[in-house]
Parts: C-alpha cells; structure tokens; sequence
C-alpha cells in the first residue's frame, strides 16, 4: 500500500480520488486551504479511515506546506487548482498564482521528497481554438482564456521536470468532469450541477448561446479509473506524457438539458415543464470538444464504464437525494 498525497482533496475531484484510494487500502494526505474544496467532502472519510486519512490545512503557493505535506510521500495527485475560465476572465492574476505558481512548488516540494510519481490534473482547455475534432494530445491550438494558459504551463514545467531531474509525471487532461460532490453553488458553479438546482427548484437554466455548443462530459468514476491506472502502471512508455481522460462521445447543451428534465422528472413531473432559456456566448468557451482516448486505452488500458448518459442518472439520483 502507498504513501499517497491529494492536494486539493476536499475539492469535487480531489475528495472523490481521496475516497477511491482509501477503499483500495492506501493511506492518503490531504492538502486544501479550502478556498473552493469543502470540509463537507471529507468529514465522512476522515470519521471512515481514522488511521489512514490525515488533512493537512495548507496553500500550494506556500513553500513550507508543500514540503511538509510531500514529507514520506511516494505518489502525489495535484488536483489543487483555481478552476472556470469566467474566474480567470475576471481574476487571471490569482489563477495564475495557484495554478502555475502554486504548480511548481508542488512540483519542487515533490523533487526534493523523492516523490516516485506526480499525476497531475491538466485540461481540456489546452485544445485551445484547434479546429480539429477529435482532439488527440499532439495536436493543439492557442489558448482561449487565462486558465487555459495556467493549465498549458502546468504540461510544460512537467516534461521540463521529467527531462531535467528524471522525475515521473503524468498529466491528465480533464474534459467537463461531473458527478456526485461537484458544487451547485457560487458564481463558478458548472453547468451540470447548476442546471440541475434551478430545475429542482423549478426555475429556467439559461444556455449560454443556442445550445448547440458540444461537450464530452466524463463521469467521475471514469476520472477516478484514469488516475488509478496511472499510479498503478509500470509502462515505461506510459510517463511523462498527458492523456485525455474522457468518454469519448459528444453532447450538446441542448441534449444535455433533455436528459436532465428525463432523469429528473422521474423524482419531480412537473420539472418536464420548467422552459429553457438562451443567453450570449461566453467568453473563452471553445465551440465543440471531444476526446480521442486511444492513447489511454492502448498505454494505461483504460476502459471507461460510465457514458455521458449512464453517468447522469447516477449523478441526478445523487443531486436529489442531496440537494
């Protein structure tokens, strides 16, 4: 069993992987300043595994808490970021702060530790305005929004540090997580869970455009079967490298919107009834995404359980039971 680290564990993702690894027997460090993660995500884990789960209150940005909380580490999962590309439209100093610099003191607290992997959580975002459909790692485009800088850098300093110092690394480029834990609430909330509370509480979700931008929405477990395998493989072939962690399929806003008033409605009817509404484009979003998984199936041998769909009755009978 490992000696595990999840920095920003208390988060939707991070507290989902924290779970994963203590059912599997591992004993994990959690390390959150709690600016978006919630104590909520973990109390029920830290009364479950007393002797295996320890939280660390700590800033990635600070030096000293890296360097304790890498201390005896072998495998760190950085999932501690500032996500949404409004937040970084509107505050791209303080992305940048957490999600770059923040990065690379995780990257040298772990240096200094002898971490044997860092598994890091990249992004979709770093497609950028590429055309191409379906997006295969090779090949990307300029960024679009100041988060997907931060996360690009993130990729770079990575291969820099793999190169330089002979440390293991593994980026995972996240397309629009979703699923139990993920927060309804605030101005960044995504568009799942949002959409999900308004039509619980029977008020219009607006799309942002004509609703025919796509997504491939990922479930988390298909997130937490990816981060696994990637602390788990011995393919020399698999590190220092990044892979899309999706499903593969694409759905629009619209078709998404259906499948939430179907699942929903069999809680509530009358959410069948509740209108759709249509607002402007927004800023930094890419039209279409859509992932090619073929480098993680053929190195990691993932193989992804949840469809969008499958994923999002789980997800809403998750939301009902506790919204």
């Amino acid at each position: 069993m490992y000696k595990i680290l999840v920095t920003g564990g208390a988060g939707f993702i991070g507290s989902n992987l924290t779970e994963a690894l203590l059912e599997k027997g591992h004993s994990v460090r959690v390390l959150d300043n709690f600016a978006t993660g919630k104590i909520g995500n973990l109390l029920p884990l830290l009364v479950k595994y007393p002797e295996t789960l320890t939280l660390q209150v700590g800033d990635i940005r600070n030096q000293d808490d890296c360097r304790k909380a890498t201390e005896g580490i072998e495998y760190v999962f950085h999932e501690a970021a500032l996500g949404s590309v409004p937040r970084s439209i509107k505050d791209p100093i303080t992305s940048n702060e957490v999600n770059v610099s923040g990065f690379l003191q995780m990257l040298v607290a772990s240096r200094d530790a002898g971490v044997k992997r860092f598994i890091y959580a990249a992004s979709s975002s770093t497609y950028g305005d590429s055309q191409s459909l379906p997006k295969v790692e090779d090949v990307i485009g300029k960024p679009l929004s100041p988060y997907a800088i931060t996360k690009y850098v993130n990729e770079l300093y990575a291969d820099v540090f793999s190169k330089t110092y002979g440390m293991e690394t593994i980026g995972l480029r996240y397309f629009n997580v979703f699923g139990r834990r993920q927060d309804p609430n605030g101005a960044y909330a995504a568009v799942i869970p949002l959409f999900v509370k308004k039509l619980m509480a029977h008020e219009s979700p607006v799309i942002n455009g004509n609703g025919e931008y796509s997504r491939d929405f990922t479930y988390i477990d298909n997130v937490i079967l990816m981060n696994i395998l990637a602390m788990e493989t011995a393919n020399p072939a698999a590190l220092n490298t990044v892979y899309n962690t999706a499903y593969g399929e694409r759905t629009t806003l619209n078709q998404l919107v259906g499948y939430l008033k179907e699942y929903l409605s069999e809680f509530d009817p009358e959410i069948a009834q509740v209108e759709i509404l249509h607002g402007p484009n927004r800023a930094g979003d890419i039209p279409h995404s859509l992932a090619n998984i073929d480098k993680a199936r053929n190195l990691l041998g993932y193989d992804p359980q949840y469809s969008m769909q499958q994923g999002l009755r789980e997800a809403v009978q998750w939301y009902w039971e506790n919204l």
